[in-house]
């Protein structure tokens, strides 16, 4: 499987994910925001965390108005897959990919630490290395993961069985614990824990690995 990392200025976990997609094997480019395109045959475009343009105007506004994201519009068009990651959630909202906004936290405190998370759904490929009612462990790290929709989109969401991941004790204040969602058509994810993290017993816990293991698998039986 091929997997495009995007790096933005600003971008702090572009290796974490790179690192994390190898060691599941798959074959890794990292990619300048500044590029027009996006390598011949991905598979997958993981957008990471970090402070793309300092979180200057709104986090990931300017990033998704970069060269590289109308190619990776274009790759979520045409079915193919794609991971965003705290920073790359936001990014994914700013581009359109997914509804909503990611709000500052509820406490306006930056958040650091490991929390607990609940599966909502293993129907997709990001979530089938889990059973539904899992409850991995990830590191947070964000200013801005209060995740904000309507109350009209929050229930397309539920109806729809695309909330990823919520949070057991909700430590930002997003609607309905969200702490990730789904596209309509469940090849694009936005999620604000970082599973990238949690791939390496050094990390303090390897529950990111299932969701690396899944998304791969799947791909390779595509």
């Amino acid at each position: 499987m091929r997997a495009a990392v995007i790096v933005f200025p600003g971008s702090n976990c572009d290796r974490d994910m790179a690192v994390a997609l190898k060691a599941t094997g798959a074959d890794v480019s990292m990619v300048w925001h500044k590029d027009a395109a996006l390598p011949d045959g991905v598979d997958l475009v993981a957008i990471p965390g970090g402070f793309s343009f300092g979180d200057y105007l709104r986090c990931g506004a300017i990033a998704a108005r970069s060269p590289i994201c109308k190619a990776v519009v274009d790759h979520a068009g045409r079915g193919g897959y794609v991971l965003g990651v705290c920073n790359g959630f936001q990014v994914l909202t700013e581009t359109g990919l997914l509804p909503g906004a990611l709000m500052r936290n509820a406490g306006l405190k930056f958040i650091c630490k490991t929390v607990m998370l609940k599966v909502e759904t293993s129907d997709c490929a990001f979530t089938e290395g889990y059973n539904a009612g899992d409850t991995p462990r990830f590191p947070v790290a964000h200013h801005d993961g209060n995740y904000t929709v309507d109350d009209a989109t929050l229930n397309v969401l539920r109806a729809e069985d695309r909330i990823a991941f919520t949070y057991c004790d909700n430590p930002n204040g997003s609607v309905a614990d969200i702490a990730g969602i789904l596209s309509q058509n469940r090849r694009v994810l936005g999620m604000m824990p970082h599973p990238e993290r949690a791939v390496d017993a050094g990390h303090g816990g390897t529950d990111g690995q299932a969701l690396f293991r899944g998304l791969l698998g799947q791909l390779a039986q595509a």
